[in-house]
């Protein structure tokens, strides 16, 4: 599916998963797309900031602009 040999698979995506290992930016790409995320899916640090991540990431530069903007009136109120 992503180009990882299916016999030692299993082991790598586990590393992968708890950290043990980095997968190369290139595999971490095909991963995404295997699971309809966005690269930078991988690299949130939070499981709320990972999921407001796929919710924009197929907004429009003017949605993700309104975004942008009511994140900064959020962050101003704090």
């Amino acid at each position: 599916m992503i180009g990882i040999d299916e016999g030692c698979s299993s082991a790598r995506i586990s590393r992968y998963e708890t950290g043990a290992h980095l997968p190369p930016f290139e595999t971490a790409e095909l991963l995404a797309q295997a699971l309809n995320v966005p690269v930078e899916f991988f690299y949130c640090r939070s499981d709320e900031l990972a999921a407001l991540l796929c919710e924009v990431a197929h907004f429009s530069a003017d949605e993700l602009a309104r975004v942008r903007n009511a994140a900064k009136r959020i962050a101003k109120a704090r």
